[in-house]
C-alpha cells in the first residue's frame, strides 16, 4: 500500500472524528446552552483521552471557532445556492429565495442557528479577522449585493438621506471594501432587510411563532412578499 493511500485513510479517519466531536458539541449546546460545551466531556463520551482530543482542538475556543465557521459556510452555501437559482432579471425573486433558504436552513439546523446568531458564549473570544468573521462577512456581502441590485427599483420607496456617518465605521469599511459602488442608503436598506428576514426566523426558532401562528411557513412567505413589495419589486409567483 502506498504512503499516499495510507495518509488518505488517516485523513479520512481524522475528518470523521472531527465531525463527531463537533456533532457532540452541538448536542451539548442543545442540552445545556453555550456554556455546556466541554472538550473533556466530549472525550469521555467518545472514549478518548483528553490528550487525544486536544490533538484535534487544543482549546474549547478552537472547537467553537471551528463549529461556527462550519455553520457559517453551510448557511452561506444554502442562501447563495437558492438565490443563484433565480434569474438575475428577477431581483425580487432572488431576495425571496434567499429569505426562504435562510428559514429552511435554520429549521433544519436550529442549534447551529442559535450558536451563530444567539447570545455570546461565555468566555469565548473569536480570533480577529478569523474564519468566523470572514464567513459571516460572506453572508452579509451576499445579501447586500442582492439589495444593491434591487436599489434602483427600491430607492423611490425608501429614504435616501442616509450618509456613511450614520452607519458603524466597521460596517462601512467592510461594505466599501467588498462592494465599493453601493451607496450608503442601500447599505442601510440591506441592514433593514436583514432585520426583517432574521427577526421572524429567530422568533420561530426560539418557539415564539407556533403558539400564535397555525402556519408559520405561510406567515414567513407573507412577510417576504411584503418585503419585496416594499422595495418596489414584483413578487415571484
Amino acid at each position: 500500500m502506498s504512503k499516499d493511500a495510507v495518509m488518505s485513510r488517516r485523513e479520512r479517519l481524522r475528518a470523521e472524528t472531527s465531525r463527531e466531536i463537533k456533532a457532540i458539541a452541538l448536542r451539548q449546546l442543545a442540552d445545556g446552552g453555550p456554556g455546556a460545551i466541554s472538550l473533556r466531556g466530549i472525550a469521555r463520551e467518545m472514549g478518548m483521552t483528553a490528550r487525544a482530543i486536544y490533538s484535534y482542538f487544543p482549546t474549547r475556543d478552537d472547537l467553537i471557532t471551528a463549529l461556527i465557521s462550519g455553520i457559517a459556510v453551510s448557511l452561506a452555501e444554502a442562501v447563495e445556492t437558492a438565490s443563484n437559482g433565480v434569474p438575475d432579471t428577477d431581483p425580487g425573486g432572488r431576495l425571496m429565495a434567499w429569505g426562504q433558504a435562510l428559514r429552511e436552513w435554520a429549521l433544519a439546523h436550529p442549534e447551529s442557528f442559535r450558536l451563530f446568531y444567539g447570545h455570546p458564549i461565555p468566555g469565548y473570544q473569536p480570533p480577529e479577522d478569523g474564519p468566523v468573521d470572514r464567513t459571516a462577512r460572506r453572508v452579509c456581502r451576499d445579501l447586500t449585493r442582492l439589495v444593491a441590485v434591487a436599489w434602483p427599483h427600491a430607492r423611490r420607496h425608501q429614504p435616501d438621506d442616509t450618509s456613511w456617518s450614520d452607519l458603524h465605521p466597521d460596517y462601512v469599511a467592510k461594505i466599501q471594501a467588498d462592494l465599493p459602488d453601493v451607496p450608503p442608503a442601500a447599505a442601510a436598506l440591506a441592514l433593514r432587510v436583514w432585520g426583517r428576514m432574521h427577526g421572524l426566523v429567530a422568533l420561530e426558532i426560539d418557539g415564539h411563532i407556533h403558539p400564535v401562528a397555525g402556519n408559520p411557513a405561510a406567515l414567513h412567505r407573507a412577510e417576504m412578499l411584503d418585503l419585496v413589495r416594499s422595495l418596489g419589486l414584483a413578487e415571484r409567483p
